[in-house]
């Protein structure tokens, strides 16, 4: 597949470098020649130097022989325009990022369809969804939905003192049972590990459990996570993102929720929209305001302010303080990583945000969604079996599927199944698959027809 990319920022280049990793060929397209020769040394890209909206930076990449355009620029206008061009030059698909949501509107004239774009992705909302997500389970670090809400993958750290230690797998399923969970992937230092029963977890692993929803607290309980509800929640900053976040959970019933924001304008225009919210005119920075504000007193605080700095700040005070769920936003991607070393309990980036809604558009027809965790080398797959597909009929167990490929569970017939050895996948099961970059391909091949 030939791929052009508009926008060579860090979300651009993650994308670059996922596909160039699966033998795409891809061209990457940006104004700033500095950027374009870091891609180039970095990546196995073709780079073409230009705006996005110039049919001639266009024809030079090749446009007309490509099956996808993605625009990913910071500008909402540029990355509209490359996707009406691209379309117009029969491009296949198109892919959008935009900050403002007048398209998405039920009441818009315009839809993206009309203007040839085929998925619009939301910064803001998508980064607003996972911290909501974040909010409902005390004790994570990453939460991701999967077979329609049936399942919940749910990363958590091993502290110190947590029971589990030196426990294997195996033993933990053992002790655990007749509760039915996976733990598909452990983070340990740099390293990704896809593991087998005999992997006995160790102090700071982050790991990441696959089960229903409903079994989540009682296996974070036995991880010596507190899984006590959320009630008192402070939000800093009344961003777009601040502002979803807060209409989300002020829907919920026993939710106390209060907006700190710097631009009084913004702050009475907040109030005036948020019913069942508390929105304060105030200076996010300002400490003893937080404090006096009842910082202390909160179960959760949630910093999205335009400052990474201050976001960072400010929930190593709230947790100094005892807030027992703090989640900061962060511009730098390389930031997420380190957070949870220096003490936040999790961090979201609207960057990788964005990488994710592509991705998840990216896979072929039978792939029904893509997540991917910052840190954790492998991305997860719910991908459909086809019937004449290789994993079709055979027990697990009997595949020897490659290294680097686990098959966590299937959705067969609107019910959940955590799979083992014995489990044999039909056509039109869904599975949850973790699999490492490289194998990507492979993964495809055994859920598709021969």
């Amino acid at each position: 597949m030939r791929v052009v990319i508009i926008g060579a920022g860090e979300v651009g280049f993650d994308v670059a470098r996922i596909l160039s990793l699966e033998q795409h060929d891809v061209v990457v397209v940006d104004t700033d020649p500095t950027v374009l020769e870091q891609v180039a040394q970095r990546l196995d890209v073709l780079t073409v130097q230009g705006s996005g909206t110039s049919i001639h930076t266009l024809e030079a990449t090749g446009i007309r022989e490509a099956d996808m355009l993605i625009a990913v620029t910071a500008i909402d206008e540029v990355n509209l325009i490359a996707c009406m061009m691209a379309d117009r030059l029969g491009v296949a698909t198109t892919v959008a990022r935009v900050r403002s949501d007048v398209l998405g509107r039920a009441e818009s004239v315009l839809k993206a369809s009309e203007l040839g774009i085929d998925l619009l992705i939301h910064p803001e909302e998508s980064t607003a969804a996972e911290i909501v997500r974040l909010i409902r389970r005390a004790g994570a670090t990453d939460v991701l939905n999967f077979c329609d809400g049936r399942l919940q993958l749910v990363g958590m750290r091993l502290d110190p003192q947590a029971p589990v230690l030196g426990r294997s797998l195996r033993e933990l399923a053992a002790e655990l049972a007749p509760l039915r969970f996976r733990v598909m992937a452990i983070s340990r230092g740099f390293r990704t590990i896809l593991p087998h029963g005999d992997e006995r977890l160790q102090r700071n692993d982050q790991i990441f459990v696959l089960a229903r929803p409903g079994e989540i607290p009682v296996i974070a309980r036995a991880m010596g996570k507190l899984e006590a509800p959320i009630q008192r929640i402070m939000i800093l900053g009344g961003t777009k993102v601040g502002a979803y976040v807060a209409r989300q959970l002020g829907r919920e019933k026993n939710r106390q929720i209060k907006l700190i924001e710097p631009d009084r304008e913004q702050a009475e225009r907040l109030a005036e929209r948020l019913e069942h919210v508390l929105v304060l005119h105030g200076d996010v920075t300002d400490i003893d305001l937080l404090v006096s504000e009842g910082l202390g007193e909160m179960d959760a605080f949630v910093a999205v302010t335009d400052d990474e700095e201050s976001n960072l700040v400010t929930c190593l005070m709230a947790k100094h303080l005892g807030v027992r769920k703090t989640v900061a936003l962060l511009s730098k991607t390389a930031y997420v990583p380190i957070s949870q070393t220096i003490g936040l309990d999790a961090a979201v980036s609207q960057k990788l945000a964005v990488s994710r809604e592509i991705l998840r558009f990216l896979r072929g027809r039978h792939v029904l969604s893509v997540a991917t965790v910052y840190g954790l080398n492998a991305e997860i797959l719910e991908i459909e079996a086809k019937p004449r597909a290789p994993v079709v009929r055979k027990p697990l167990k009997a595949l020897k599927l490659p290294r680097g490929v686990l098959i966590g569970a299937l959705l067969r017939d609107g019910q959940v199944e955590i799979a083992t050895g014995d489990t044999q996948i039909q056509a039109g099961d869904r599975a949850i698959v973790f699999v490492t970059p490289e194998q990507l391909a492979e993964v495809e091949r055994l859920f598709d027809n021969r």
